[in-house]
């Protein structure tokens, strides 16, 4: 869309400064304020890249949940991460939002990193590719997109204080590829993050915020802060940020800004061309009278077969001695902790509520109904419990499913009251006037007898009241990250022996403490169960007398999230244990691996298979299902290098506040020695063969011609590999061909640094043809 400019410079002129930097803060935690006299509508953003969450996060506000950004890359297609994007625009058109706070395009730097399920990529190629398809897709719908965290921002610990100390090679060739290339493209919008860059907080490093990405790359979009990223006045707007969010519940902007334009501190000039791009913003997204509106979109019937067609082409076949696809099974062990309780997707501010998540359960009895499937969970590895279910709450004042909130002032006094339908809140903003404490209140019935766990998990004091069970709790948190509060906070658990039919008032009183968000609570739930080594036996005496075992392991969201980092590549708990006693029982045992970042897997050449499912989303146990059947190809490869050991694993945390990318460009397939690599970057099985036949090179292009040698349909990744010199990626591309036939792809090769000579493969590890 081509903005006149004039009209934007006549608005402008319209402003007082106090409006002008009134528009460059947040009005709230999600919008920007609407100026009626020059047209100018409210402005509403989003999280992302796994939905479009809205600006609430509620259960009764649901959105679609999208596979995770490292199962888009598995993919290894800019079309799909395209079809995706389009997707992501149209449930953000459908919730009124105008800026999606996606794609994630730092790189996988190492395995550990908290946000590693997030980004896309080890390679900055890769990244790259499936960034600009993924923005391209978004804006397509009239939503901006909004690259970040710009830039270094590739781990956790310590991520609102680190310098990450990165040389001009490096950052060129890797950490600013990605940022460049999505931004040349077209993005709206760049998110500066938290963390320094060689002894300058982003939000106010001149040299990389207006020297490289608004003068040398020539970006005309907002460049916006990480929430409460922006902690200075006149350094970081004259570095060159634009828009401070989300300007509450303190703003270093706003009136100091407006004094330090009087002052002769920061130009007005500077101001105006915010202002502009801001503007300019807003006409691109149709909240700007005068320009024309975004076309139609709206999320498509089938969004929900999409999201499940494209998990399944995201899962990566590992290991396969030919017990897949499964071949009509008649009695079935599903067992592993992720079975029973799915990990769809991380934590932190990409977490969306869908109205449904598919799990493993569902997902393989449907898809082998005639099959008998014997379901256990083998161990209990997760720290927290799971939220307390909706089937066994009911409103006490109602009667229908769910709970009370009473939102009261410090006298106790009730200032409002709701029906909810789920026991994890977190309030951002909207509650009521004056509320200083919030009850929760519903009768429990038990489903069955036995011993029931119930917690409270948050920070701040709570009263509890479970039957005839009367406390008082204060939790508090190490450190003073607020997301790590939301996603990774401390519980308090009490133990009740209740009847099966039984039921119970429970109440939960949680005061409110000062902070970012207005507050966070979750009641959880764990209801009776065999001792660890007794649930543990079960699933081993399953596995023995079953055709086929199949064991999904993982991680969860207390593992993989915003705001910390990883302690080791280990599964948690006794998941390892459990696999290898499994695979002893059982010769024929599948192994499903649901997590969205490396994990170590001593039993990897001990077992029948191995499936990579990554964090696939609300269809993801429809997806594993069609995958296991052979409904679905698994299409998917890796793209990051999986280690063996974390022997030699670069470390994401910062020593004294600095973070030394001393590896330099040697990250990911540069940095691990053969001995250290359990499966390599681009490795990937399928269910039929492939003959790579001939590669030519010319302008720039590799043609590479491959046959299906296998008697079913089958999807292959084309990867053409520079091996003159620095061993990397220089394209790829993907065929699809029946049985028997041969097609030929062509490869766009990266220009960015010569070719000297070109090996095309499966893998980084198996290159086939030179040309």
């Amino acid at each position: 869309m081509t903005i006149d400019v004039s009209v934007l410079r006549e608005r402008l002129a319209e402003l007082t400064l106090e409006e002008k930097v009134d528009l460059l803060t947040g009005a709230d935690f999600w919008s920007l304020r609407p100026i009626e006299r020059i047209g100018l509508r409210r402005v509403v953003l989003s999280d992302g890249p796994s939905g479009i969450r809205g600006t609430a996060w509620d259960e009764r506000d649901t959105s679609l949940l999208f596979p995770s950004a490292t199962s888009l890359a598995a993919t290894w297609d800019p079309g799909v991460a395209e079809r995706i994007g389009r997707l992501n625009g149209a449930q953000a058109r459908d919730k009124g939002v105008h800026v999606q706070l996606a794609p994630t395009i730092n790189l996988h730097r190492t395995p550990l990193g908290g946000r590693h399920f997030e980004n896309y990529s080890e390679d900055p190629l890769l990244t790259s590719r499936i960034g600009v398809g993924f923005v391209t897709g978004v804006q397509s719908a009239g939503v901006a997109a909004t690259v970040k965290h710009y830039v270094g921002n590739d781990s956790e610990t310590d991520r609102m204080s680190y310098d990450a100390r990165i040389d001009d090679r490096t950052m060129d060739d890797l950490y600013m590829r990605p940022f460049e290339d999505t931004v040349k493209a077209g993005a709206w919008a760049v998110m500066a993050a938290y963390n320094q860059v060689n002894g300058a907080t982003m939000t106010e490093n001149e040299p990389l915020l207006t020297g490289v990405l608004k003068d040398k790359w020539g970006f005309d979009g907002v460049l916006m802060s990480d929430w409460t990223a922006i902690r200075s006045t006149q350094a970081s707007a004259n570095a060159g940020m634009d828009l401070e969010m989300p300007g509450m519940p303190r703003s270093p902007w706003r009136d100091k800004l407006v004094a330090a334009v009087r002052d002769g501190k920061v130009s007005e000039e500077l101001i105006d061309d915010k202002v502009l791009r801001v503007l300019r913003l807003a006409a691109r997204v149709g909240a700007l009278d005068g320009f024309p509106e975004p076309a139609p979109a709206s999320t498509p019937d089938d969004a929900r077969d999409q999201l499940r067609e494209i998990a399944a082409r995201a899962t990566v076949l590992l290991r396969n001695d030919g017990v897949l696809p499964l071949a009509s099974p008649a009695k079935v062990a599903l067992l592993g902790p992720n079975a029973v309780r799915f990990s769809a997707q991380g934590g932190g501010s990409a977490h969306v509520n869908p109205d449904h998540v598919v799990t493993p359960v569902e997902g393989l009895r449907r898809a082998l109904p005639d099959a008998e499937t014997a379901v256990h969970s083998g161990v209990y590895p997760h720290e927290r419990l799971a939220h307390l279910p909706l089937a066994l709450m009911s409103d006490p004042e109602t009667g229908e499913p769910g709970l009370r909130l009473d939102y009261q002032d410090e006298d106790a006094k009730l200032l409002d009251t709701e029906n909810r339908r789920g026991t994890h809140f977190i309030f951002f903003e909207g509650l009521p006037k004056g509320t200083r404490r919030i009850v929760a209140r519903a009768v429990v019935t038990a489903d069955v007898a036995g011993v029931h766990t119930f917690a409270v998990a948050g920070v701040g004091p709570f009263d509890l009241r479970l039957g005839d069970h009367v406390e008082s709790v204060t939790l508090s948190l190490d450190g003073d990250d607020p997301v790590e509060g939301m996603m990774r906070p401390p519980e308090h658990r009490v133990e009740l022996s209740l009847e099966a039919g039984q039921s119970i008032p429970v109440e939960v009183g949680y005061t409110l403490v000062g902070g970012l968000f207005g507050g966070s609570f979750a009641i959880g739930h764990h209801g009776p169960h065999l001792p660890e080594d007794q649930e543990l036996a079960a699933a081993v005496a399953a596995a023995r007398e079953a055709d086929v075992a199949v064991v999904v392991v993982g991680t969860n969201d207390d593992v993989e999230s915003e705001g910390f980092d990883r302690s080791t590549l280990a599964l948690p708990g006794r998941q390892d244990e459990l696999v290898s006693a499994v695979a002893a029982a059982n010769p024929r045992t599948v192994v499903v691996v649901n997590a969205g970042a490396p994990v170590l897997m001593p039993w990897r050449d001990d077992v029948a298979a191995v499936l990579w499912a990554w964090l696939p989303g609300q269809e993801g146990g429809d997806a594993i299902a069609d995958v296991l059947t052979g409904a679905a190809e698994p299409g998917g490869r890796l793209p990051t290098t999986f280690p063996s050991t974390e022997s030699g694993i670069l470390s994401p945390h910062p020593v004294d506040g600095v973070l030394e990318y001393s590896e330099g460009t040697s990250i990911g397939y540069r940095h691990y020695e053969p001995a250290q690599i359990a499966y390599p970057f681009g490795h990937g099985l399928g269910y039929t063969t492939w003959e790579y036949e001939s590669v030519t090179v010319s302008d720039g292009v590799a043609t590479v011609t491959v046959r299906n040698t296998g008697s079913r349909p089958g999807r292959e990744v084309v990867q053409a590999y520079s091996t003159g010199g620095t061993l990397r990626l220089a394209g790829f591309a993907v065929a699809e061909a029946a049985p028997g036939e041969s097609v030929s792809v062509r490869i766009e090769l990266d220009d960015r640094f010569p070719v000297n000579a070109l090996r095309v493969g499966r893998s980084i590890t198996d290159l086939r043809l030179g040309g």
